[in-house]
């Protein structure tokens, strides 16, 4: 290879490395708007976060060992559940982004599951959630997950205190079971004051690419605090099992939980290097008779840009 050809491979490279970049800029412009609207709100108080060139350093610094963590993961064969929990706008689904951004989504995956089905109301309750459990050399993260139960579903009345109590009992053996099992189950919640909430609310409000993010659900949430909080409370302290504890994410500066969040996820799961055989790109083979076909006008995309 001349050494023309080794300059223009190593400026394509470092374009496409700028190009991955720019995703993380596009995911934070989120968080731009909200540092906005709330430099606009003298009276919500609230402490600056960490510069953004820090936050930027150490997220691709822990992106690169969660890849690490992922090889680990898949040659070991581990079986690996994170269960993220929180409040509406708490920002789990913000740091699940970071986590599987770089990886690879036959190895890590995200379980959201939709609100149950008639069929599914009439099964086991914890049923529809061990379909999505890791196998061997999996890692699935849950965007909420079978404490559903114990905390929207019991505010909003979509189950009796009956079930409830059921749930209690059930999901520390529940959980034990799984961990017998090999599976290593780790639990977040995502803890925000009253006043983050609603500022953040009103930022989905004000937002029309975050409008849809507000159901009618989370708006009904809003005036139910106190009871989510006395909900939350209980569940934290029936299912904070040894087997299985609960991590509370101070989650107020989203940029703070998130790379704290992603540095305790790594200790979790003892990693380590996974050695693997240099990759060689073969010789590409010639055949002097092979003629390229033209693609017709037609089937080309319109080039707008």
């Amino acid at each position: 290879m001349s050494t023309i050809d080794e300059e223009q491979i190593r400026g394509r490279i470092g374009a496409d490395l700028r190009d991955s970049l720019d995703e993380e800029l596009e995911l934070e412009l989120e968080d731009h708007a909200l540092d906005q609207f709330r430099a606009a709100s003298p009276a919500h108080e609230h402490e600056p976060s960490i510069p953004r060139s820090v936050y930027f350093r150490e997220l691709f610094r822990l992106q690169g060992e969660l890849v690490k963590l992922q090889d680990w993961v898949q040659h070991h064969k581990l079986k690996v559940a994170v269960i993220f929990e929180g409040r509406d706008s708490a920002g789990k689904g913000g740091v699940i982004k970071r986590i599987t951004q770089r990886l690879n989504p036959r190895v890590c995956r995200i379980a959201a599951l939709p609100a149950p089905n008639e069929r599914e109301r009439t099964q086991w309750y914890f049923q529809r959630y061990t379909t999505h459990l890791p196998a061997g050399g999996e890692i699935v993260l849950f965007d909420r997950s079978w404490y559903n139960r114990a905390g929207v579903e019991r505010v909003m009345g979509f189950c009796s205190e009956g079930q409830v109590e059921e749930f209690f009992r059930s999901v520390p053996e529940f959980e034990r079971m799984l961990v017998r099992s090999g599976i290593v189950l780790i639990k977040y919640w995502f803890s925000i004051s009253d006043e983050e909430q609603q500022f953040r609310f009103l930022m989905r409000i004000h937002d029309p690419l975050k409008q849809w993010k507000l159901s009618p659900m989370d708006v009904q949430s809003r005036s139910r605090w106190e009871q989510y909080t006395k909900a939350k409370e209980e569940m934290l302290h029936r299912t904070h099992i040894a087997e299985a504890p609960w991590w509370v994410v101070e989650a107020v500066d989203k940029r703070r939980a998130r790379l704290n969040c992603i540095a305790h996820l790594l200790t979790q799961i003892p990693y380590g290097e996974v050695a693997h055989p240099p990759v060689v790109l073969p010789d590409r083979i010639h055949d002097p008779s092979y003629r390229r076909e033209q693609v017709p006008p037609e089937m080309i995309v319109p080039a707008v840009f």
